[in-house]
């Protein structure tokens, strides 16, 4: 279980939100909204742990997530407003590097099925320097197919991509759901994805 207690994030001289609370069961999908500059973004990286809240703290399973640090970050996915590859690799040598850093050994061949199934055939050995936008942000998803982590947090993540990526990041998302993982999300667009248990925070009024 996630649990977010009386969390306050201060950005300069800016306080963008205080007093947030809430849980996220095994099975449960997270809807984060919000105007641009609310705090999403923030928020999320609180609770990967990137950023120290003002006040407040994060707890993975009743800890605090600061004391568990590597337990915590092995069952965390991440994926943020840049895709995190580098440009001169491969899509198939950045999942192979993302897997290994993240202490995962994922054989090849289902390295290469993830990235088929993201539309990708034909361009896993090319350097993503060489790809659009929207097919970068398919081998950063690419990740989610291969990875084994129990939460995900995603913002975003349905940026540049076309009908058929956004299609299969649903039946995604949707089956992690139901296999038990949690996931956080942000997204400007109007995506319905099928889950048992849907929860909604709006930070523009936190």
């Amino acid at each position: 279980m996630l649990e977010v207690r009386e969390l306050e994030c201060v950005r300069g001289d800016h306080r963008l939100f205080k007093g947030l609370n809430f849980t996220l069961q095994p099975g449960e999908l997270l809807h984060l909204r919000g105007k641009n500059g609310a705090g999403k973004t923030s928020l999320l990286r609180t609770i990967c742990g990137l950023t120290a809240p003002a006040s407040g703290e994060v707890l993975w399973k009743g800890e605090n997530i600061r004391s568990l640090r590597d337990e915590y970050n092995r069952g965390l996915t991440f994926l943020g407003h840049l895709n995190g590859i580098k440009g001169e690799l491969s899509a198939l040598e950045n999942l192979r590097i993302s897997s290994s850093l993240s202490g995962e050994k994922i054989p090849e061949n289902q390295i290469l099925d993830a990235l088929h199934k993201m539309g990708l055939k034909g361009r896993e050995d090319l350097p993503t320097k060489v790809l659009s936008q929207g097919q970068k942000r398919r081998v950063a998803l690419a990740r989610l197919l291969i990875t084994k982590t129990t939460l995900w947090v995603l913002d975003e993540p349905f940026t540049a991509l076309d009908v058929h990526a956004i299609d299969v990041l649903k039946a995604l998302i949707a089956r992690h759901i139901q296999a038990k993982g949690l996931t956080i999300l942000t997204t400007h667009q109007h995506v319905e994805i099928d889950v048992g248990v849907l929860k909604e925070i709006d930070l523009s009024a936190a």
